[in-house]
Order: C-alpha cells, then sequence, then structure tokens
C-alpha cells in the first residue's frame, strides 16, 4: 500500500496506512484463502432460495434428515469462488436455535483453507485461540477424508480450517450433491469475497487487532480514525487486519463517541454482541451486477444528488459515465494505486444488522475512504427512518 492517500475527501490525517503490512505479518500459520462462510438461520430453505434467485448462487449439496442429520438443514450454495452455507436449526433446542434466538440471521464461521487442520489448531491455540473444534477428521468414504478444526474469535463467530486435499467430494461427509439443482438468477459477476467486516464494542477493537496480529500472524494495513468516519452527529473507528499473502482482509470496527448513535452501535444493539457486519463481494462488472441485483429485488443504500456532483473532479475517468453511477446508486474512490467501485446493501433481515457490499477494483487495495463521510450520512438516513439514530 501506499504512505498517503493523495486526491479529494481521501487525503485526510485520519488515515494511517501501513505499506509493509503484508511482509509483517507472519508465515507460521499459512493461510490459502477462505473455504466458506456459514451463516446460522432461521429458515434455511428460504434463505437457500433467497441467494439462488435473488444473488444468483447455485445450490450444490445438502444436509438434513434425508441424509441422517437430526437436529439441523444445510445448503451450500456457491457462485464462482464465494461457498455459503446457510444453516437453520431443527427444533427449538441446541446452538443454532440460540443464536438464531438471541442474534436474529448471522455470520457464524468465517472458514479458512489450510493445508493442515491440525497444525493451524496448535499454532492458534498454543498463542491464545480459544479452541471451538478439535482437529478430526471425518471419513467420506470413496470421497476421502476432510480434515477440520475451529477457534473462537469476536462474539460467537469462529474460524474453521479446512484441509481437503484428501477429500474429492461435493463439499463434506453428510451432504449430498444436488444433481438437478433449481436454475438460479443469471447476469451476476461475483467473483470471490473480497473482505470481512467485524463490529466490536467501544474498546475492543485494539484488542482484536492484537488478537489477529498475535494468534494468527495478520498485520495491519490501514488505520481509520473518527477524523476520517465521521458526521455532524457520529462516527466510528477502523483497523484492517491482513494475513501475508493479501487473500484475506479483515476490518474491525469500534464506534466512536459521537452526538448520536453510530451505525456500529446500532448493529451492536441489535445482534447483541460482537458479529460480523459485513461481506464485500468482488466483482467483474459492477454495473451489470447491481443493475440485476436491483431488478431481483435486492435493496441499496442510495447516494445524494451532490455526491455524484463532485464526483469526476475527485476521482476522474473511471470507466463508468456519472449518470449511471448515480443511477445505480454505485460509488467510486481513487489513491495512488487505482480506483475502486462500491456500493452496499441495506440490511438482509428485520434486524437493522448484517448487509453485502459489492465492489469493483481496478488496482485500488483500499477501502474507499473518500466515500466515507457520504455512506455514514446515507446510513444516518435509515437509522433516523428506524428511529434509531
Amino acid at each position: 500500500m501506499t504512505d498517503t492517500i493523495t486526491r479529494g475527501a481521501a487525503n485526510q490525517s485520519g488515515a494511517h496506512i501501513n505499506k509493509d503490512a503484508y511482509k509483517e505479518a507472519k508465515d507460521f500459520l499459512p493461510l490459502n484463502g477462505l473455504d466458506h462462510v456459514e451463516f446460522w438461520v432461521g429458515n434455511a430453505r428460504q434463505a437457500a432460495h433467497y441467494y439462488r434467485m435473488l444473488w444468483g448462487f447455485s445450490p450444490i449439496a445438502y444436509a438434513g434428515l434425508e441424509t441422517g442429520v437430526r437436529d439441523r438443514t444445510s445448503y451450500v450454495m456457491r457462485q464462482n469462488d464465494i461457498t455459503i452455507v446457510v444453516t437453520g436449526a431443527l427444533g427449538p433446542d441446541g446452538e443454532i436455535a440460540e443464536h438464531v434466538k438471541a442474534h436474529g440471521d448471522g455470520v457464524h464461521d468465517i472458514a479458512f483453507s489450510v493445508d493442515d487442520a491440525t497444525s493451524a489448531f496448535r499454532e492458534t491455540t498454543k498463542r491464545g485461540a480459544r479452541g471451538v473444534v478439535e482437529p478430526r477428521e471425518l471419513d467420506g468414504g470413496e470421497d476421502g477424508i476432510l480434515r477440520l478444526s475451529s477457534v473462537g474469535t469476536y462474539g460467537s463467530v469462529v474460524h474453521s480450517f479446512v484441509d481437503r486435499r484428501d477429500y474429492h467430494g461435493v463439499y463434506a461427509p453428510g451432504y449430498r450433491r444436488i444433481k438437478k439443482p433449481a436454475r438460479a438468477a443469471t447476469g451476476m459477476s461475483l467473483l470471490e469475497i473480497d473482505h470481512c467486516v467485524g463490529n466490536v464494542a467501544l474498546g475492543d477493537m485494539n484488542r482484536f487487532v492484537d488478537y489477529y496480529r498475535d494468534v494468527f500472524g495478520f498485520a495491519q494495513l490501514i488505520h481509520y480514525d473518527d477524523k476520517v468516519i465521521h458526521t455532524e452527529y457520529s462516527a466510528l473507528m477502523s483497523k484492517v487486519m491482513t494475513n501475508g499473502n493479501g487473500r484475506i482482509k479483515f476490518p474491525i470496527n469500534e464506534p466512536a463517541t459521537g452526538k448520536k448513535k453510530s451505525q456500529i452501535q446500532e448493529f451492536l444493539d441489535y445482534y447483541y454482541e460482537a458479529g460480523t457486519q459485513h461481506i464485500a463481494l468482488r466483482t467483474e462488472n459492477i454495473v451489470k451486477t447491481v443493475r440485476t441485483l436491483r431488478e431481483s429485488g435486492v435493496e441499496f443504500l442510495g447516494m445524494p444528488h451532490a455526491y455524484y456532483e463532485q464526483l469526476p473532479e475527485r476521482v476522474g475517468d473511471v470507466g463508468v459515465s456519472i449518470e449511471t453511477l448515480e443511477e445505480l446508486g454505485i460509488e467510486a474512490d481513487r489513491d495512488e494505486e487505482g480506483f475502486l467501485l462500491q456500493i452496499f446493501t441495506r440490511p438482509i433481515q428485520d434486524r437493522p444488522t448484517f448487509f453485502f457490499e459489492i465492489i469493483e477494483r481496478h488496482g485500488s487495495r483500499g477501502f474507499g475512504v473518500g466515500n466515507f463521510k457520504a455512506l455514514f450520512e446515507a446510513i444516518e438516513i435509515e437509522q433516523a427512518r428506524r428511529g434509531n439514530l
């Protein structure tokens, strides 16, 4: 990364960027990328339908009563290199039902792909991680052996370590392949998970920054303080942690003191603990993707006309007309490495908690610092409508 961000609203003293982050990240825990993200939800079948019909994910595997699983139902949804698992309880008791009762639908597991799940568990737990699932082997018969383990992080979120080197099945033992999946929506080009954002309580951000540094070997990529992410009424602070190969990026947010309640505090108030606020999905064609998602019924945050009046001077040519950006509500930002285009959905369930971001990168490895103020103001409008500002 560059030492400074130099154009327009991005050139603010509150943004601190570490160009040596990837060098500083330790390699005692090699992570190949994100294996999958699992949501615990109130109704797995309906959640799978939502991701298929609105987001274009194809159902590839299923586990439930028909496969011998008695307490839960899971659907594995995939689009390119993105794998989402939605899991719901089959009764009122147990960890899934309790999780949904407390938090609503939310992220349970952000799983890493590794070459050795036992080593990953050993290296993290000896550095202070809370073990959740000790290393184990799942026998898939002719499909081979799947090895996994898991440790905890903020709130109830866990990180599983998944070793698929000797497993050749569709997803995991106990899941059956969906041979004739219903047709998914088309027109999206969602490629991979770009980053996952965690919200923690005031005073906990640095604790989890240290946790990812000490336990996982991550390094701090960017620090945004409340000089950058603020409006007249509220503010937040954020630090971005990354692993050594840059494939995994975890911004961690905490609320900052302001006149009114920040979006981070609203999340915490309705999720009832720290949790994953949003996941950014990278696309190669944000215009086509957002247009298709809007037509499918996905709702996005809107930006005021004044934002787009200032955009040409601030970011220059980004390959998409200002008229098209404004029509779809897409934001743009530029730094010394390039530019990016991004947009954020409204919360995808009743509680104002989890949402998605769509992002298209052209060189920039940043997170749209030039958009923070306008985005924050747009979120505050939504908060005011809910009576939560």
